[in-house]
């Protein structure tokens, strides 16, 4: 299976001093979503290489509904590309908005820590495609920007 959604309520636990969700709680479900998804494709332990940009759009609200879907968005030879979004709403009106959306990269790994191949990826709907189009450009620019060794 390539996507998975999380959902929970947000705990009081989870506060910052401003009273809305911590954003290295928002960060750590991300992980935790990405890492599932990742796991789940590769069916190997996982770990984290890189998260990409995160800019939160609006709080988290203790009580909240919190939706965090991680979605298979690109494979290289031993890398996974999960996309990220976070959403938020009161369950009583059902209403729910982004929260922030990010990319994060993961490699299974061997239980000596090598990386090893995992079975590549490939879209099959237009939201897919373009997703992973989008990825790859991503990926292509941040290698051409990359010093030459």
């Amino acid at each position: 299976m390539s996507s998975i959604t999380l959902r929970f309520l947000a705990e009081p636990n989870t506060v910052n001093f401003g009273g809305k969700v911590h954003g290295g709680t928002v960060m750590k479900w991300i992980d935790e979503a990405g890492y599932a998804c990742a796991t789940r494709w590769a069916k190997r332990y996982c770990v984290t290489v890189s998260v990409g940009t995160i800019r939160f759009q609006r709080p988290i609200m203790i009580g909240d509904l919190v939706e965090v879907e991680a979605r298979l968005a690109y494979t290289g030879r031993t890398s996974m590309n999960i996309a990220v979004e976070v959403r938020a709403g009161d369950m009583k009106t059902g209403q729910m908005q982004v929260i922030t959306e990010c990319v994060v990269v993961f490699v299974a790994v061997d239980p000596a820590g090598n990386t090893i191949a995992v079975e590549p990826w490939l879209p099959e709907t237009p939201g897919d495609m373009a997703l992973a189009q989008q990825v790859k450009a991503h990926l292509d620019l941040a290698r051409a920007q990359q010093p030459a060794a």
